[in-house]
């Protein structure tokens, strides 16, 4: 026999052993969840946290396993700041930030971008707004020259944020087309009424379409402000350095007036169960959303409310709805159940599609479970599962820095502690039943939730009925 043949014969051997010994053991899904690893998701020597003279605050992480490095300026205030009247005007002002700025117009400043083989992003969402660029850490000055420039001198031509608008408004068009969208909009409206949260974070056409370049450069001004602003740098350089280039291109930035915040969303909301359907007649499939009020990002028992919401929908096929849903009855491909958390409390939705012959059956399924989290609140089994799931999940979210940098900015848009990513799984571990089945108590209203479905109103009225008074409108 050949070497080679006797290795392989020997790891064969092995296998064939190893398999054998482990015939009695039970199959990994049926075997309890490994422990949870507890600690510090980032060594500090990698972290630096500055304030400079003008109020800026400074966030860098070192990661020089790549030459590559991102940074950005992200700022306190997003839509939710914006008034109604103006709604919208955040999300279009970031758009246009990105179609010129100082020498450079649009095509210029896509070519300084492309030609670092560089990207370049600029967004806004209802508590912040965001510009960020990504390289080659050896371009280093010349990514801090462009997000300077997007940043501090944005152009806005005339006919770059007409482009822009009208590019908005073809999509509220769009939107008319899409089920997922005029069930989220119409949830909206019904839970929000005449508040910014009643409208989406792009604004409506109404708002839009009186927006121009005079509106867009004063609301700017406004929103990138030292005081509201953090400066990140993540990557392939030394504090030191990052530290230099933040005060050079963003040290001596004038105060500005600022933005207020929004007044906070009506509670409860709404005061009693509504039914709305979009009577779409041509869908063969009718899309579902129910909800009400729910936490803000900052409620000091979110961390109990998100693992109440893991074991109702937001768990996958852990969750109970899924189970329901589609596991045992069939009805669905997917389902699930979130709190959208922002500054203020925004909503609590469960949402999914069904055929349109079972959209009542559907709908009495997820309230029974809303209902049943208050009877039949989380065994310790399932507990512990979901417990597993969020701290892996958690984990999954930060593979990397950039990641890491992220969630650390969030946590200081939102004023939390800078060491929540480090006590996460603290947090999940020391979360009880009682703290769960409170949470539900608290949070979960099924008697009063707003219903919309959008399909062919024909088939859908009769069913939805029984759930509360039924108003139809077209798209």
């Amino acid at each position: 026999m050949t070497r080679s043949r006797a290795l392989a014969a020997g790891v064969a051997i092995v296998l064939f052993a190893a398999g054998c010994a482990g015939l009695g053991a039970k199959p990994a899904w049926e075997q309890l969840p490994p422990p949870i690893v507890e600690g510090p998701v980032v060594p500090q020597s990698r972290l630096h946290r500055a304030q400079l003279d003008d109020g800026v605050t400074v966030l860098v992480l070192e990661d020089h396993s790549l030459p590559r490095l991102a940074l950005g300026v992200i700022t306190r205030r997003g839509a939710g700041s914006e008034s109604l009247e103006q709604a919208g005007i955040a999300s279009l002002t970031l758009d246009v930030m990105k179609r010129g700025a100082g020498k450079r117009d649009a095509l210029a400043l896509a070519r300084a971008v492309e030609e670092m083989g560089a990207s370049l992003s600029a967004s806004a969402g209802w508590d912040s707004a965001s510009v960020g660029v990504a390289g080659l850490s050896e371009d280093s000055k010349r990514l801090f020259d462009v997000l300077a420039d997007v940043v501090h001198r944005p152009r806005f031509d005339p006919g770059e944020v007409a482009r822009a608008r009208a590019e908005q408004l073809a999509s509220f068009e769009q939107e008319k087309d899409e089920p997922q969208a005029l069930a989220g909009k119409q949830l909206a409206r019904m839970l929000y009424g005449g508040h910014r949260y009643g409208v989406s974070a792009d604004g409506e056409p109404a708002s839009v379409a009186k927006l121009d370049a005079r509106a867009l450069r004063a609301f700017h001004a406004r929103l990138f402000t030292p005081a509201q602003s953090i400066v990140y740098v993540v990557g392939d350089v030394t504090a030191e350095a990052a530290l230099e280039q933040v005060r050079a291109h963003f040290g001596d930035w004038p105060a500005g007036a600022g933005l207020e915040r929004g007044t906070p969303a009506p509670d409860p909301t709404p005061a009693s169960r509504r039914v709305v359907i979009v009577d779409r007649p041509d869908l063969a499939q009718a899309m579902l959303a129910i909800g009400h009020e729910g936490i803000s990002r900052r409620d000091p028992e979110r961390v109990a409310a998100d693992l109440m919401n893991t074991v109702l929908g937001g768990g996958g096929f852990l969750s109970r709805l899924m189970t329901r849903v589609r596991a045992d009855e069939g009805l669905a491909y997917s389902v699930g159940s979130g709190f959208a958390l922002r500054w203020y409390p925004g909503p609590f939705l469960v949402s999914t599609s069904t055929r349109v012959a079972e959209a009542g059956r559907v709908v009495e399924i997820a309230l029974a479970e809303m209902d049943g989290m208050h009877s039949r609140p989380p065994s310790a089994a399932e507990l512990r599962l979901v417990k597993s799931f969020s701290a892996g999940r958690f984990v999954l979210g930060l593979e990397t820095s950039s990641a890491i940098a992220g969630s650390l900015v969030d946590l200081d848009v939102y004023g939390l502690p800078p060491d929540s990513l480090d006590t996460y799984r603290t947090r999940v571990q020391a979360v009880t039943q009682d703290d769960v089945a409170a949470a539900a108590s608290r949070l979960l209203h099924p008697d009063r939730v707003a219903i919309v479905a959008v399909g062919p109103a024909a088939s859908l009225r009769p069913q939805l009925e029984r759930f509360g008074p039924v108003e139809v409108v077209e798209p």
